[in-house]
């Protein structure tokens, strides 16, 4: 358990990088830290029960026990706070994304992680491509087209153009 912990902290610290301009605030990163953190705490209780389970030491099942039921407690914790906090984070995030889709000019690197970013996940803008109709670069453009790295994959001839929205 504490090797896949690990996998899944270094996973998602590995993705961070790809996105950090999204989440601009560093504490974004926290919970893959504490999941690490959980993995090695994970691996020192788990050396806890086995050796404790070789000798048969009754205190050190009981302290095995009650280092699991407070792991327990703090999960649900976690997730409690997870599902309350849940709009705010999402707020925030959307927040962030429309101050990097306003500063997008299809130049500077935030505006590559943009196009990086609509050509991983297969979208448009921050929630679709009528995001982009309120950006500076579309009003300056004027060529009333969304970035090329909204069009579909395997969409042929795609300009980008709103007036053929079946292509975004």
């Amino acid at each position: 358990a504490a090797a896949g912990l690990s996998y899944v902290g270094a996973y998602v610290i590995n993705t961070y990088k790809s996105y950090d301009n999204f989440l601009q605030d560093k504490y974004a990163v926290l919970p893959a830290v504490i999941i690490l953190c959980v993995a090695m705490v994970m691996f020192v209780i788990g050396l806890i029960g086995c050796c404790a389970t070789f000798r048969e030491s009754r205190v050190g099942l009981g302290l095995f026990l009650a280092i699991i039921l407070v792991i327990f407690i703090a999960e649900v914790s976690a997730f409690v706070l997870g599902f309350v906090y849940r709009e705010k984070v999402k707020t925030d995030v959307q927040g962030t994304m429309r101050s990097v889709f306003e500063s997008y000019d299809g130049e500077n690197s935030e505006s590559a992680v943009v196009d990086y970013l609509q050509e991983q996940l297969h979208c448009c803008g921050v929630k679709n491509y009528s995001d982009w109709m309120t950006t500076q670069w579309f009003n300056s453009t004027g060529n009333n087209s969304v970035p090329l790295s909204c069009c579909r994959q395997g969409a042929k001839n795609c300009t980008g153009r709103l007036d053929q929205p079946q292509q975004l």
